[in-house]
């Protein structure tokens, strides 16, 4: 028997290095000290008023109960409308699944899409996460490597000579993207949705960042792939982070076996969560508002980090962050977020959480702070990189 209680499928996944700088982060206010944080995709605005005002009401009811696995019906029911009105896609309220948060969904996808051993493409860089929970459920990530002449999103010719290599069974995309924010537009997503069906793969698009780009809105897959397995979640446009609620739109097939999934993986999401969850649709003005400052933030950092050094960076179409290759100044990401902390009071995420291969010298930026936190961290940075 091994020393280390640890089992083989917990020791290979990789920490989460947004979340390591957060604690360090942390660490260094707890001694006194000041940090501009810019490691996290976490919106520094509230949850919308009327979602709070909701989950306060329900909460003075007294009685928080469980709920059906798949959600409370006028949660599924206003999502499905969601579509209509965002999209002019029609989707049944009964394939609307409300998650503990995005993460659970998928964990729900994988689980249900894919057997042990099954190999899985994502894109690199990417959400880091994805990575830990493919390992975590015994399934294979794939990177496909991203490049500047395909705009830094995937591609199905991309996608073909990867299960040309080694079969697939599936591949997931994020658009807009964690951690670049490019976007792959509808033609880009009927291409790989194309692609998938042609290799009998399984496509899933995750649409946490809908809703936050500053140009064309996103595509959802479901408009080029109804049987597409979407993923969304109300932490990013809806400013609910810690409510810990989301959502998937699953093909009719999967809604059984992704119900009895969720009854014993997790029973249901937070009642709470889904009655703010319901309300915060109500509330598109006071989002807007705080869209308003992210675009500000983002057009502030377009403009001074070049003069930084820190001025080659993916397409910022979507999203809240900046993807910067940081190679001239150096080829230690990890170390030099480190040394950005320490000395300039600024948190930032190393590539390698994205990437592997390349992440090496890269950083990503988060401006989900607003404009003023991005005003303070240029100022720290301009005298420390000078």
């Amino acid at each position: 028997m091994s020393d280390t209680p640890v089992s083989r499928r917990a020791a290979r996944v990789a920490p989460f290095l947004a979340m390591d700088v957060l604690a360090a982060a942390a660490r260094r206010e707890r001694q006194g000290g000041t940090v501009v944080h810019m490691e996290v995709g976490q919106p520094s605005a509230p949850a919308p008023r009327s979602a709070i005002a909701a989950a306060q009401a329900a909460l003075a009811s007294g009685r928080i109960p469980y709920t059906e696995a798949l959600g409370i019906a006028p949660l599924r029911e206003r999502i499905a409308r969601h579509y209509a009105e965002a999209y002019g896609v029609s989707v049944a309220p009964e394939r609307v699944v409300v998650t503990t948060g995005s993460s659970a969904g998928f964990v729900l996808a994988f689980l249900s899409l894919f057997d042990a051993g099954r190999r899985v493409a994502i894109a690199a860089p990417g959400y880091p996460a994805y990575r830990s929970v493919l390992q975590a459920v015994d399934l294979e990530p794939v990177g496909l490597s991203l490049r500047a002449e395909d705009g830094f999103v995937p591609t199905a010719s991309a996608l073909r000579a990867a299960h040309a290599a080694a079969p697939l069974s599936g591949l997931l995309v994020m658009s807009p993207a964690n951690p670049s924010g490019t976007m792959i537009d509808q033609a880009g997503l009927a291409s790989l949705a194309q692609a998938c069906r042609a290799l009998n793969l399984r496509f899933i698009s995750d649409e946490i960042y809908h809703g936050l780009t500053y140009g064309v809105p996103a595509a959802t897959a479901l408009a080029v792939d109804p049987d597409a397995v979407v993923i969304n979640s109300f932490s990013k446009y809806y400013c609910m982070t810690g409510w810990r609620i989301g959502w998937m739109v699953v093909p009719e097939a999967l809604v059984r076996p992704i119900e009895r999934l969720a009854q014993n993986l997790y029973i249901s999401a937070p009642y709470l969560s889904q009655v703010a969850a319901l309300a915060a649709f109500d509330a598109t003005g006071e989002l807007e508002a705080v869209k308003a400052d992210y675009a500000r933030a983002r057009a502030l950092l377009l403009n001074e980090l070049p003069a930084l050094g820190l001025g080659d960076v993916h397409p910022a179409d979507g999203a809240f962050y900046l993807y910067a290759d940081i190679a001239r100044l150096t080829n230690d990401s990890i170390g030099f977020c480190r040394r950005m902390l320490d000395e300039a009071g600024v948190a930032a995420t190393p590539g390698l959480d994205f990437d592997p291969e390349a992440g090496a010298h890269h950083l990503r930026l988060s401006f989900a702070g607003g404009e003023a936190e991005a005003h303070e961290a240029v100022r720290r940075l301009r005298g420390w990189l000078r």
